[in-house]
This record gives C-alpha cells, sequence and structure tokens, in this order.
C-alpha cells in the first residue's frame, strides 16, 4: 500500500514496481541516484539558460555563428531556429526528468526527499548559482520549467 505520509525506511518503491528496496545497500544506492539525477538536471537546465543567452546574443554556446552550425530548418524564419528547437527539446527532457522528481519524491519516503533536495542544492550551487544575472533572460522561474 501507498504511504500517504512522509516514513524513514530502507523499503520505498521508486516510480516503478520493479524499482524496489528491500536491503540497506539497495536503498542507499537508490538514494544515491536520487543526488545524481537532480545534479543532471540543473546540468540540462545550465545548458538551457546558455543556449538562450548564446542565441539572445547572435551567436553559438561554441562561439560559432549560427550559420555554421546549420541555422534554420526547412528553410523557416527565426521561430526555427537551431537554438530555438534545441532549447525547446532541452526543455522537454528538463521537464521530464522535473516530473520524475516529483513522482520520485511522492513516494513519500523521508530518504528520498532529502537526497533529491541535496541533489537539487548540489547542482545548483555547481552549474547554476552565477546565473542570478540572467534571471531577465528566463521566462519561467518554476522547477519544472
Amino acid at each position: 500500500m501507498m504511504h500517504m505520509t512522509f516514513y524513514w525506511s530502507k523499503e520505498v518503491t521508486i516510480l516503478i514496481d520493479s524499482w524496489r528496496t528491500k536491503t540497506w545497500l539497495s536503498y542507499s544506492l537508490t538514494l544515491l541516484a536520487c543526488v545524481f539525477v537532480p545534479i543532471l538536471y540543473q546540468i540540462l537546465e545550465n545548458c538551457r539558460v546558455q543556449l538562450r543567452v548564446s542565441a539572445a546574443k547572435g551567436g553559438s554556446p561554441g562561439g560559432l555563428q549560427e550559420p555554421m552550425i546549420g541555422s534554420k530548418i526547412s528553410g523557416g524564419g527565426g521561430k526555427w531556429s537551431a537554438a530555438r528547437v534545441g532549447g525547446a527539446l532541452l526543455f522537454g527532457v528538463n521537464s521530464a526528468i522535473g516530473y520524475l522528481l516529483m513522482l520520485a519524491v511522492m513516494s513519500f519516503n523521508g530518504g528520498v526527499f532529502l537526497a533529491i533536495v541535496i541533489g537539487l542544492g548540489i547542482g545548483y550551487l555547481i552549474f547554476r548559482s552565477d546565473d542570478e544575472n540572467l534571471m531577465s533572460i528566463m521566462d519561467n522561474p518554476c522547477a519544472c520549467a
């Protein structure tokens, strides 16, 4: 039966029935995964922000001009530039990861909750803490955006 309040136990089911922990080793490995996935989330969000900043400045993230990386898809206008399509793909992947993290937290296991929050904090500290001056470019400060 699914818990409806926070609990502290090594036995938890995360996302799918086959991801069930019963031993301290499997629980520890699950918590480690719950730290690394939010870090990946922050890395991808940083890539998306950098891509958007670079597109706003008229270049690509590597310093190349956009025509060198195939800037337009099917001859479309600026709406279909490689930077916008890449940003949309990163947004989609990041949103999916964010929702999976939310569902993992909804297991109501205290250790999983703390591991995800710690992972988000570490990822933010390492990859995103210098984004404060870029907030005017961001369209939504929500964690799932």
